[in-house]
């Protein structure tokens, strides 16, 4: 895995949401687009965190109602990135590090290219596993 980069895994485009964003909305939203995740970004379309489907468990063991609540309430702010010219092996080892199943893949120009989740690293190994997989006549 050392040779393929992220940039060929990873998902893009990204959906973004404002830091202000009413969370319910954001839910829904995610819901609608079969994703785990959003951006936060301010607005320059700088990177300012992330909104995962895990913090939606927080907002509901705490309640659930979201009907008040900003994204920023639970954005996670402390991210970590990478890439598109990282290797995968190495953004595997930050995910297993950090514990997290996103990674936002961020380009010094571009800000926010793409993000890299666990599900793409799953495709991406599934497929290497099929591809070598003997073939029978």
């Amino acid at each position: 895995m050392e040779d393929v980069f992220v940039g060929r895994i990873m998902s893009s485009p990204v959906t973004t949401v404002a830091a202000d964003a009413n969370a319910k909305a954001v839910a829904k939203r995610m819901l609608d687009e079969s994703i785990s995740s959003v951006v936060v970004v301010d607005a320059d379309g700088e990177l300012r965190g992330i909104l995962t489907s895990t913090d939606f468990v927080e907002i509901a063991a705490e309640g659930g109602d979201t009907t008040g609540l900003a994204v920023s309430d639970y954005m996670t702010t402390d991210l970590i990135t990478v890439t598109a010219n990282d290797s995968v092996e190495a953004a595997a080892s930050l995910m297993l590090d950090h514990t997290v199943h996103h990674l936002p893949v961020v380009d010094e120009t571009e800000g926010v290219v793409g993000m890299l989740t666990t599900t793409d690293m799953t495709a991406y190994v599934s497929g290497i596993e099929q591809s070598s997989a003997p073939v029978l006549g």
